[in-house]
């Protein structure tokens, strides 16, 4: 865990805020407020959720680049926890865009602390090129229990959630759960049977979340228009 410097300029939103994501009111116990770092516009764009093992496989890296790029082509803010694995995948690929494209990470400490502490530069590009979003107060550290509610607001955040790679007891089975739970769509990507990373999916998709593993079936199932969907 770092402390990382770009904080001085966040704000604090609460939920009288027009800036309030008014999906997060989905939820029975929303939070009371969210500390942001970056552009408040960006809670307004459509997002869907890239999650997953921290432990993926090379294969698995590089199918959440390549969703992650592709939804982020379509007109998606790319929403992920800034995990190692999976999470920083998705929002590596999304800057790597360049302008115009977006992601958000959504913390389970505080925004003054960067965990884990291999992140800390992308923590700093996710500031520049998206949101730093937490509901917990500066200088609050990672707790097993913070994890979770981080989850929920991932989940509440998003259009979709995609699913790639995840053991069978992970967050990223919670995160699809809790997404099932508000209507959000639900996807997951199927993988080698001797992946022990690939039993979450699998498991998920027997309990009806969509098969996924190209763009388009994302897209095509959400069945809208991105660039449109929250004018």
């Amino acid at each position: 865990m770092q402390l990382t410097p770009v904080m001085t300029n966040a704000i604090r939103i609460d939920r009288k805020s027009a800036d309030y994501p008014r999906r997060l009111h989905d939820l029975y116990d929303p939070p009371d407020s969210l500390y942001i770092y970056g552009n408040a516009g960006l809670l307004k764009k459509p997002m869907i959720a890239i999650v997953g093992s921290r432990k993926a496989s090379p294969e698995g890296l590089k199918n959440a680049r390549h969703l992650a790029q592709g939804l982020s082509k379509a007109g998606a803010l790319i929403v992920s926890g800034m995990a190692m694995g999976i999470d920083s995948a998705a929002h590596h690929a999304v800057i790597e865009l360049g302008p115009g494209h977006f992601t958000a990470a959504i913390l389970g400490t505080g925004l003054d602390l960067v965990y884990p502490r291999q992140n800390i530069s992308l923590s700093r590009a996710i500031g520049q090129q998206g949101l730093l979003v937490s509901e917990l107060p500066m200088g609050t550290g990672p707790k097993a229990c913070h994890f979770p509610r981080r989850n929920r607001i991932i989940a509440a955040l998003s259009l979709g959630v995609v699913v790639i790679e995840a053991a069978k007891r992970s967050g990223s089975l919670i995160t699809a759960r809790l997404a099932a739970e508000l209507g959000r769509e639900v996807f997951a990507l199927p993988g080698p049977v001797s992946n022990p990373n690939s039993i979450g999916c699998h498991l998920l998709i027997q309990q009806g979340a969509k098969l996924a593993f190209r763009t388009s079936d994302i897209l095509e199932e959400l069945d809208f228009s991105l660039k449109t969907a929250f004018k």
